[in-house]
Protein backbone atom coordinates (compact mmCIF):
# COMPACT_ATOMS: atom_id res chain seq x y z
CA UNK A 1 0.00 0.00 0.00
CA UNK A 2 1.47 3.32 -1.04
CA UNK A 3 1.72 5.99 1.63
CA UNK A 4 0.74 9.54 0.75
CA UNK A 5 2.66 12.12 2.69
CA UNK A 6 0.65 15.19 3.49
CA UNK A 7 2.60 18.35 3.98
CA UNK A 8 1.11 21.23 5.89
CA UNK A 9 1.88 24.56 4.27
CA UNK A 10 4.07 26.65 6.52
CA UNK A 11 1.90 29.75 6.18
CA UNK A 12 -1.84 29.71 6.73
CA UNK A 13 -3.01 33.27 7.21
CA UNK A 14 -4.96 32.58 10.39
CA UNK A 15 -3.26 29.54 11.82
CA UNK A 16 -0.59 29.91 14.46
CA UNK A 17 -0.26 26.13 14.53
CA UNK A 18 0.81 26.02 10.89
CA UNK A 19 3.70 28.37 11.71
CA UNK A 20 5.02 26.21 14.55
CA UNK A 21 7.80 23.71 13.82
CA UNK A 22 6.55 20.20 13.15
CA UNK A 23 7.30 17.55 15.74
CA UNK A 24 10.55 15.89 14.81
CA UNK A 25 11.57 18.65 12.40
CA UNK A 26 15.23 19.65 12.46
CA UNK A 27 15.99 22.27 15.02
CA UNK A 28 12.68 21.83 16.83
CA UNK A 29 12.37 20.80 20.42
CA UNK A 30 9.59 18.75 21.90
CA UNK A 31 8.52 21.71 24.02
CA UNK A 32 8.40 24.07 21.03
CA UNK A 33 6.52 21.73 18.72
CA UNK A 34 2.78 21.37 18.80
CA UNK A 35 0.76 18.87 16.79
CA UNK A 36 -1.18 20.47 13.94
CA UNK A 37 -4.56 19.44 15.38
CA UNK A 38 -3.94 21.38 18.58
CA UNK A 39 -4.32 24.58 16.58
CA UNK A 40 -6.78 23.32 13.95
CA UNK A 41 -10.22 24.84 14.47
CA UNK A 42 -12.36 21.79 13.52
CA UNK A 43 -10.35 19.61 15.91
CA UNK A 44 -10.57 22.18 18.70
CA UNK A 45 -14.33 22.58 18.23
CA UNK A 46 -14.85 18.81 18.19
CA UNK A 47 -12.80 18.34 21.36
CA UNK A 48 -14.57 21.20 23.13
CA UNK A 49 -17.97 19.84 22.09
CA UNK A 50 -17.11 16.34 23.23
CA UNK A 51 -15.89 17.49 26.64
CA UNK A 52 -18.72 19.92 27.33
CA UNK A 53 -21.53 17.81 25.89
CA UNK A 54 -20.45 14.58 27.59
CA UNK A 55 -20.49 16.33 30.97
CA UNK A 56 -24.10 17.41 30.52
CA UNK A 57 -25.17 14.19 28.82
CA UNK A 58 -24.32 12.40 32.06
CA UNK A 59 -26.75 14.73 33.87
CA UNK A 60 -29.44 14.18 31.24
CA UNK A 61 -28.94 10.42 31.47
CA UNK A 62 -29.83 10.60 35.17
CA UNK A 63 -33.25 11.77 33.96
CA UNK A 64 -33.53 9.01 31.35
CA UNK A 65 -32.68 11.27 28.42
CA UNK A 66 -30.00 10.38 25.88
CA UNK A 67 -27.86 12.90 23.99
CA UNK A 68 -29.98 12.89 20.83
CA UNK A 69 -33.24 13.14 22.76
CA UNK A 70 -31.81 16.04 24.75
CA UNK A 71 -30.90 17.92 21.58
CA UNK A 72 -34.46 17.49 20.27
CA UNK A 73 -36.06 18.52 23.56
CA UNK A 74 -33.75 21.53 23.92
CA UNK A 75 -34.57 22.62 20.37
CA UNK A 76 -38.31 22.34 20.97
CA UNK A 77 -38.22 23.79 24.52
CA UNK A 78 -39.58 27.16 23.39
CA UNK A 79 -42.81 25.44 22.43
CA UNK A 80 -42.51 26.40 18.76
CA UNK A 81 -43.12 23.58 16.28
CA UNK A 82 -40.19 22.90 13.96
CA UNK A 83 -39.96 21.10 10.63
CA UNK A 84 -38.10 17.82 10.61
CA UNK A 85 -35.53 19.08 8.07
CA UNK A 86 -34.77 22.14 10.18
CA UNK A 87 -34.65 20.02 13.34
CA UNK A 88 -32.14 17.68 11.68
CA UNK A 89 -29.99 20.66 10.75
CA UNK A 90 -30.08 22.12 14.27
CA UNK A 91 -29.26 18.87 16.05
CA UNK A 92 -26.67 17.89 13.42
CA UNK A 93 -28.16 14.55 12.41
CA UNK A 94 -29.30 13.09 9.12
CA UNK A 95 -33.02 13.34 8.49
CA UNK A 96 -33.71 9.56 8.35
CA UNK A 97 -31.98 9.18 11.72
CA UNK A 98 -34.04 12.05 13.14
CA UNK A 99 -37.23 10.43 11.84
CA UNK A 100 -36.43 7.20 13.72
CA UNK A 101 -35.49 9.18 16.82
CA UNK A 102 -38.79 11.07 16.66
CA UNK A 103 -40.67 7.76 16.36
CA UNK A 104 -39.15 6.67 19.69
CA UNK A 105 -39.74 10.05 21.32
CA UNK A 106 -43.34 10.13 20.12
CA UNK A 107 -43.90 6.63 21.52
CA UNK A 108 -42.50 7.89 24.85
CA UNK A 109 -44.92 10.82 24.77
CA UNK A 110 -42.26 13.55 24.53
CA UNK A 111 -43.01 14.93 21.06
CA UNK A 112 -45.81 14.92 18.54
CA UNK A 113 -45.93 15.39 14.81
CA UNK A 114 -48.35 17.99 13.50
CA UNK A 115 -49.23 18.97 9.93
CA UNK A 116 -48.00 22.28 8.53
CA UNK A 117 -50.92 24.65 7.95
CA UNK A 118 -49.69 25.96 4.61
CA UNK A 119 -47.78 23.03 3.11
CA UNK A 120 -49.01 19.44 3.39
CA UNK A 121 -45.56 18.14 2.39
CA UNK A 122 -44.08 19.46 5.62
CA UNK A 123 -44.47 17.74 8.97
CA UNK A 124 -43.77 19.79 12.05
CA UNK A 125 -42.64 18.46 15.40
CA UNK A 126 -43.71 19.97 18.69
CA UNK A 127 -43.02 19.14 22.29
CA UNK A 128 -45.81 17.54 24.34
CA UNK A 129 -46.76 18.49 27.88
CA UNK A 130 -44.84 15.47 29.15
CA UNK A 131 -41.80 16.45 27.08
CA UNK A 132 -42.05 20.03 28.32
CA UNK A 133 -42.14 18.89 31.95
CA UNK A 134 -38.96 16.91 31.38
CA UNK A 135 -37.35 19.83 29.55
CA UNK A 136 -38.34 22.22 32.34
CA UNK A 137 -36.27 20.05 34.72
CA UNK A 138 -33.28 19.81 32.38
CA UNK A 139 -32.95 23.37 31.05
CA UNK A 140 -32.00 24.88 34.45
CA UNK A 141 -29.43 22.11 34.89
CA UNK A 142 -28.08 22.82 31.40
CA UNK A 143 -27.82 26.52 32.19
CA UNK A 144 -25.97 25.77 35.44
CA UNK A 145 -23.58 23.52 33.53
CA UNK A 146 -23.06 26.18 30.88
CA UNK A 147 -22.34 28.80 33.55
CA UNK A 148 -19.65 26.54 35.08
CA UNK A 149 -18.07 25.94 31.67
CA UNK A 150 -18.06 29.64 30.77
CA UNK A 151 -17.05 31.00 34.21
CA UNK A 152 -13.32 31.11 33.39
CA UNK A 153 -14.07 33.43 30.45
CA UNK A 154 -15.98 36.03 32.45
CA UNK A 155 -19.24 37.54 31.20
CA UNK A 156 -17.67 39.49 28.34
CA UNK A 157 -15.51 36.60 27.21
CA UNK A 158 -18.45 34.19 27.32
CA UNK A 159 -20.59 36.58 25.27
CA UNK A 160 -17.74 37.05 22.78
CA UNK A 161 -17.25 33.28 22.47
CA UNK A 162 -20.95 32.70 21.80
CA UNK A 163 -21.07 35.56 19.31
CA UNK A 164 -18.03 34.17 17.47
CA UNK A 165 -19.58 30.71 17.30
CA UNK A 166 -22.89 32.12 16.03
CA UNK A 167 -21.00 34.03 13.34
CA UNK A 168 -19.10 30.88 12.42
CA UNK A 169 -22.28 28.87 11.89
CA UNK A 170 -24.17 31.73 10.30
CA UNK A 171 -26.89 32.23 12.91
Amino acid sequence: MKSHAVSVPREYPDSQAARRPRAGARGSTAAASTPFVEGYLPALLAQAHDRIASEFHAVAAEHGVGPSEWRVLATLASGEATGISRLAQIIVMKQPTVTRLLDRMQAAGHVQRVPHDGDRRITLVSITERGQQLTDKLVPLALEHEARVLAPFGAEGADALKLSLRQLIGV
